[in-house]
């Protein structure tokens, strides 16, 4: 599997024939430099976690291009996003789910968890758009991916590790409206024992965040696990 991380929340995974966006934020997004037709170019589905306009991103925008191009890109999120997307002209694309569901996408799935944040917008007056929540991707032969989403730390980290054994965890870091890189490495360090891989994420891209993920590298020397730390635009293999 290839993971690229595009600033801020936003991911792709690759593998086999699957071109996954996580969280799409690329316009209006400082820390994105990749360019919308790189990041998209050969995706095949979306998954958001929350509708906050810094996650949702343009993903009205690439299913309407992937349109005109005869491509559908099913966008997994939940019901009150999807209701969303069908006010944008997305909606036949909109797969629906909610929290403790998982849905099979074809030659992967998708689990849908909880996180500890808001969720409500785009636009203004903002309007509500369901729980946040964080994204498990599964698929044969592939380490298990967990996007945590916005979050704040919670004991039942420890439950839904042993339940889904993830082997990658994208966790966000930036503080103020999520867990800062002190508590982002505790939760790490105490309720993802079987993790290998992570990847600090929503921070750098806007003043009132964490600027960098070096205090979450610091809190993390010498524990087990593998911090990676990609600029933004870039990939690796896992």
């Amino acid at each position: 599997m290839k993971i690229t991380w595009f600033g801020h929340a936003a991911f792709r995974l690759d593998f086999a024939d699957k071109g996954i966006l996580i969280d799409p934020f690329y316009t209006g997004n400082p820390s994105f430099t990749a360019g919308v037709e790189a990041a998209t170019r050969g995706a095949t589905h979306i998954l958001l976690t929350h509708g906050h306009s810094d996650h949702v991103g343009d993903t009205p925008a690439i299913v309407a291009r992937a349109r005109e191009s005869g491509v559908d890109i099913p966008v997994v999120t939940n019901p009150e996003v999807c209701a969303w997307l069908g006010g944008q002209g997305a909606g036949d694309s909109a797969v629906m789910m909610n929290t403790g569901g998982t849905v099979d996408m074809g030659g992967f799935t998708v689990t849908m968890v909880r996180a500890d944040h808001s969720s409500g917008g785009p636009g203004t007056p903002a309007e509500y758009l369901g729980n946040p929540t964080g994204l498990i991707i599964k698929a044969p032969g592939e380490p298990t991916v967990w996007h945590m989403g916005d979050t704040d730390i919670f004991s039942d980290m420890a439950l839904l590790a042993e339940i889904h054994q993830p082997k990658v965890v994208f966790v966000p870091i930036g503080d103020r409206f999520t867990m800062g890189a002190k508590v982002a490495a505790l939760a790490v360090k105490r309720f993802l024992p079987g993790v290998e891989v992570v990847v600090p994420c929503h921070y750098g891209t806007f003043p009132l965040l964490a600027a960098d993920a070096s205090e979450f590298v610091a809190e993390l020397e010498g524990h087990p696990v593998k911090v990676v730390v990609p600029a933004s635009g870039d990939s690796f293999e896992v």
